[in-house]
């Protein structure tokens, strides 16, 4: 049995490189990019106007002016701005030839006989005009490497025509639930049955990664089924996890069906409650979990260790750190030589432990929204000491 920091450590040696895919700017947001993304153009690519206005060649001397010609967002003048003219022109018009300047229309008067005037003095050489490259020069990186992409720098892309990015390709996550006693949610129980309850788990936290299993499946307790189901998951997945069957008990088939697939086993127990009868493995680049059973056994097993592998698969940084520090609201005692994982809140900016710590309870969960560790080697943490917080 290995300590949870030898346990990350390993995964942390043998993870495999990330994939990487090229996606659609629309389908990019909230995934990392995975190179650098360069600008093909000048943004703007053409001087124009930042104002509805008219656009002129300034001179301290104005008084008024002819207008000669008008400009729409998205034509191209071919007429040049002569002495003692201007343009009329809108917002994101191309500046003609021979002007220089944009005076908003709201400082303007406009005379019946297509003239205008205005007082000079109210604006500067070069007012209201973007020049080209002002936003962004042909050449420059615009959006770089690891970048979570958001709204914004999606927004940024387009601006300058990029319609595809790479990213970091998502796994493909492969799921078997095990357990006869196992039945769906929503049918009736029979004695001795129970809610599946690690299925929808497992699928609610990949799908906050925009993860969609690749196979869910069910397995009973039967060794012939289950190296069927195994070996369907290692030819198709990226990333196989198993709930159930994977402790000392005579239908604990688990640990013997992935040896039998070769799968090579990187650690087995690790000296944590709960989930301490948790397996690592990989075969050739496919990592392999199998959970214990009971529901928050499977919940912090997956906080703690496959949501970083997730991460490390989606191209995220630091994976293995925790989301927050937090000082404990209380007292509290545990075992000397385990590491705790337990569910709490963030109640006024302090960890709260919530009752019902124990590995089948769910219960919590309607409220608590994170884990709080508290280290192997203690067995008192006290009011106000600042705890590691994993959020899912």
């Amino acid at each position: 049995m290995i300590s949870v920091t030898e346990a990350k450590r390993i995964l942390a040696k043998n993870l495999p490189g990330s994939q990487i895919s090229e996606c659609s700017i629309y389908s990019s947001c909230n995934k990392i990019l995975a190179a650098d993304a360069v600008s093909a153009i000048d943004v703007p690519s053409f001087d124009n106007s930042a104002m509805d206005g008219y656009a002129f060649l300034y001179e301290a001397s104005i008084e008024e002016l002819e207008v000669s010609g008008e400009v729409q967002a998205g034509f191209f003048p071919e007429e040049s701005v002569g002495k003692g003219s201007a343009f009329r022109i809108f917002t994101g018009g191309c500046m003609p030839k021979g002007a220089d300047t944009v005076i908003p229309q709201e400082l303007v008067k406009v005379h019946s006989n297509d003239r205008i005037s205005f007082d000079i003095r109210s604006i500067s050489p070069a007012a209201n005009v973007r020049k080209t490259g002002e936003q962004t020069q042909k050449g420059e990186i615009v959006v770089r490497k690891g970048h979570l992409l958001n709204p914004g720098s999606v927004g940024l892309l387009a601006s300058v025509g990029i319609n595809e990015v790479k990213i970091y390709q998502k796994p493909k996550v492969g799921i078997i639930v095990t357990g006869n006693e196992l039945i769906e949610p929503g049918k009736d129980l029979k004695p001795g049955q129970i809610y599946n309850s690690n299925g929808p788990l497992l699928c609610a936290a990949l799908k906050k990664y925009d993860i969609e299993p690749h196979l869910l499946l069910r397995a009973e307790d039967n060794r012939k089924l289950l190296d069927e189901k195994i070996a369907l998951c290692l030819e198709r997945c990226d990333l196989l996890l198993l709930t159930g069957g994977i402790s000392v008990g005579d239908y604990d088939l688990v640990y013997d069906a992935l040896a039998s697939k070769g799968v090579r086993e990187l650690f087995y127990k690790v000296k944590q409650r709960p989930g301490k009868p948790f397996f690592a493995g990989k075969k050739d680049e496919k990592i392999v979990f199998a959970l214990p059973g009971n529901p928050a056994s499977v919940a912090s097993c997956f906080v703690q260790y496959i949501k970083p592998v997730i991460k490390h698969f989606l191209g995220y940084g630091n994976v293995w750190a925790p989301d927050a520090l937090l000082p404990l609201e209380t007292d509290i005692q545990k075992k000397r030589g385990l590491t705790f994982f337990l569910k709490c809140t963030n109640h006024k900016g302090k960890a709260r432990i919530t009752t019902g710590q124990q590995s089948f309870n769910l219960m919590p969960y309607g409220k608590a929204k994170a884990l709080a560790e508290l280290q192997e080697e203690v067995e008192r943490v006290e009011a106000g000491t600042l705890v590691k917080i994993y959020y899912w």
